[in-house]
């Protein structure tokens, strides 16, 4: 028996109203059957089943506001002949006896049922996503929890995800190991709630003791003994594991034993002489390179996430989309001076300012002249829909694969303010915690390879878009001046692919001599900011 917890339903809605039952107490249910109608202050939505169960409680009548992250209706998961679970919900003493059996461990020592754990049950976050990776568990079975406190950070195809607790409480059980896929509308984690368990007797808390020792084995992730729980954020976590460390082994300075960065930093430090004793692996390793190669393992990892996301969504447009490559080099000498000039005024208002701020407002200028590089296709290809704005995504290599944050609207923006977007973007995506609103409404995009030191590129659009540029390295090259001397001058190659469907090479030629015109010449976009 759990509580069917009401998830996000859009962004930013708290609440709803309960419009109409599509079920009645008692009624069996199949997974994914609507439940119940209600209205948001933007559409009436239908909310589903998790699975197939019997519905023995609804928590609001027709007409009430319901919460978000509150229970909506009580479910009992039925056996598949029905009859497993009838028990479950009729709660009188005489019932404990028959439901010894049947019933799991948490629910064995609900002697008075104010100590029941109930399930939290994983919301949607985000569109049209059903399943996530649990990345890493940030408590252990039996740990106290806050409202609101990190529990667990998940893993989309699109971006870190950082799951809280709806209220206060005590774990009782981890329903996934770490690396597994939990679904999206099903039980991720139990705990009994404070307010609940602060009211129980002391006896029947202490019965409930056993239950979560017998789990351990299940919870493989935590380490932690008893209920102390290493205080740490999931920045300092991460960290730690990102160098196979043991928070544990770790002393913290912070208040109540909290580990901070530099308790981390400082532990990195201490063991640099005892890893001179681990060179022998390395020649080891270096041997098992020239073993026979049946002696060889292969290592398998399956593509998950955003890393399988991509590989969907590259495969789709390599394969629909014909793609026009266009190259053309660009003399940025004059825009590294101005950028030279104008660092120091961006820095004092706490801005970085480098190229790509330049690049994308010259790329907004450029496309209003040339609206049909700002466009999308229908899906059957009979229309060209033209964007009214300007979102220019930028490629980022994160640890989580590679994805494309937009910045919104560059054609209303200043310079600064598009340098304070592309900071944020990058800093958000390479941590993996981008939001679903910067990943939406691309509608061109830039990818800069030139950051890794290539030159030329064949990038493939980021469909539904219908173009994409690829900057290389930019780099110093002889060049003749207007009197035919050899000068040095700053040189950037770009390349550019275009959904030949509705862009020619004329087309996109023009609009890269214009585009270029506005680097070459920084100061001529003054002509043209609005």
């Amino acid at each position: 028996m759990s509580d069917f917890i009401l998830p996000d339903i859009g962004e930013g809605i708290v609440e709803c109203e309960l419009v109409k039952w599509l079920v009645a107490e008692g009624d069996v249910i199949e997974e994914d059957q609507p439940v119940a109608e209600v209205m948001t202050d933007k559409a009436l939505v239908e909310i589903p089943a998790p699975y197939k169960g019997r519905v023995t409680r609804l928590y609001h009548k027709e007409g009430d506001i319901a919460k978000v992250h509150a229970p909506l209706f009580e479910l009992v998961e039925e056996d598949g002949e029905g009859g497993a679970s009838n028990a479950v919900p009729e709660t009188p003493a005489e019932t404990n006896t028959t439901d010894s059996a049947p019933s799991p461990a948490p629910q064995a020592p609900a002697g008075d049922g104010d100590d029941s754990p109930e399930d939290f049950i994983l919301p949607d976050i985000g569109e049209g996503i059903v399943e996530c990776e649990v990345v890493e568990w940030l408590v252990a079975e039996g740990d106290e929890i806050e409202e609101d406190q990190p529990v667990v950070e998940v893993m989309t195809d699109k971006a870190m995800v950082e799951i809280t607790a709806p209220k206060a409480g005590r774990v009782t059980k981890l329903y996934h190991e770490q690396q597994a896929m939990a679904k999206v509308h099903a039980p991720l984690f139990a705990f009994i709630p404070r307010e609940r368990e602060e009211g129980a007797a002391p006896k029947p808390a202490a019965s409930a003791q056993p239950a979560p020792e017998a789990k351990p084995a299940v919870n493989a992730p935590s380490q932690k003994t008893g209920h102390q729980r290493i205080p740490a954020s999931p920045a300092v976590r991460r960290l730690v594991r990102e160098n196979n460390l043991n928070l544990a082994d770790i002393v913290g300075s912070g208040k109540d034993g909290r580990v901070l960065k530099a308790d981390v930093l400082a532990h990195l430090e201490q063991p640099a002489k005892p890893a001179a004793a681990e060179p022998s692996p390395a020649p080891a390793a270096g041997r098992s390179r020239r073993a026979p190669a049946g002696e060889q393992e292969v290592r398998v990892e399956p593509i998950r996430g955003m890393k399988a996301a991509m590989a969907r969504s590259m495969v789709a447009s390599a394969s629909t989309i014909p793609h026009f490559n266009f190259s053309e080099d660009i003399d940025v000498t004059d825009l590294l001076k101005l950028r030279e000039q104008l660092k120091p005024v961006a820095e004092a208002r706490g801005s970085r300012l480098t190229l790509m701020p330049f690049i994308m407002k010259a790329m907004a200028l450029a496309v209003q002249e040339y609206p049909i590089l700002n466009s999308q296709l229908n899906d059957d290809a009979t229309e060209i829909h033209y964007l009214p704005s300007c979102n220019i995504g930028m490629a980022v290599d994160g640890k989580a694969g590679l994805i494309v944050p937009n910045v919104k609207g560059v054609e209303h923006l200043t310079l600064l303010e598009v340098a304070d977007e592309v900071a944020r973007l990058t800093e958000a995506a390479r941590s993996g915690r981008v939001s679903q609103d910067d990943l939406k409404g691309g509608t061109i995009s830039i990818s800069n390879i030139g950051a890794l030191g290539g030159t030329y590129a064949a990038p493939i659009i980021n469909a539904p878009e219908v173009a994409i540029v690829a900057l290389g390295r930019t780099q110093k090259l002889p060049r003749f001046d207007a009197d035919g001397q050899v000068v040095e001058r700053a040189i950037m190659t770009v390349s550019w692919a275009g959904d030949h469907r509705i862009i020619d090479g004329g087309t996109i030629a023009r609009f890269c001599n214009l585009w270029k015109g506005y680097l070459e010449s920084p100061q001529t976009m003054l002509l043209h900011m609005g």
